[in-house]
């Protein structure tokens, strides 16, 4: 009979793909070698092959990962019974949330696709677009004209663009974190910026635990 695997052959999958994500995020995926994988894993190569045949099968498997997450947050949100302005403060607080703690998979996620034969390559493109079509659903939702509203992509482009940048400026240790800086990113782009409102005192629940406070503003 075969062998099984072993009780902690997820986790250590889990945790190659952490390294590599973190390994391709600042160095690159063409200047990324299995090697360096397996030497950032305290790992001989042989026993990374016995996890990823390649460094493909990482890349690809980082990428899903992280895409599958945030298709699996909209389908969450869509499905719920909140009003609209409600479902997008919570698509807005939870990618923020999603994206602070994977931070090198969505680098990956946003640089490194494009190294992947087109059928993965396709296939992962076609999730993301699921994503930003789920959000720009929501942002119809609020503005006249729905559902044929021409300006709900553009919009919603712009919003992932806010959300992506803080990503570069954020200090960590600094005054604002990122459960903080979701509600004012929520509130510029729902209000303006006469809308945004200082952010709670440190030590505060982070949004993803006052999503069901939320109310619609009047």
């Amino acid at each position: 009979m075969p062998r099984g695997r072993s009780a902690t052959y997820d986790d250590q999958r889990e945790f190659i793909l952490a390294q590599a994500a973190q390994l391709f995020a600042r160095r690159g995926y063409p200047a990324t070698s299995m090697n360096q994988v397996a030497e950032a894993c305290n790992l001989s190569k042989a026993t990374l092959y016995h996890y990823y045949k390649d460094k493909s099968s990482l890349l690809i498997s980082i990428a899903e990962t992280h895409v599958s997450k945030l298709a699996a947050l909209v389908a969450e949100e869509e499905a719920s019974t909140h009003t609209d302005e409600e479902r997008l403060r919570r698509f807005i607080y939870r990618i923020v949330e999603e994206y602070a703690g994977a931070q090198d998979a969505h680098r990956v996620l946003t640089d490194d696709v494009r190294f992947l034969e087109e059928e993965d390559r396709e296939r992962v493109l076609n999730q993301e677009r699921e994503v930003v079509a789920g959000f720009a659903r929501a942002v119809s939702a609020l503005r006249p004209g729905t559902p044929s509203d021409d300006l709900a992509k553009p919009l919603t482009m712009l919003l992932f663009g806010m959300i992506n940048w803080m990503f570069t400026w954020m200090k960590p240790g600094g005054r604002l974190d990122h459960a903080s800086i979701a509600p004012i990113v929520a509130d510029l782009f729902l209000g303006g910026i006469g809308a945004v409102k200082s952010p709670p005192p440190a030590g505060a629940a982070p949004p993803a635990r006052q999503l069901d406070s939320v109310k619609e503003s009047g």
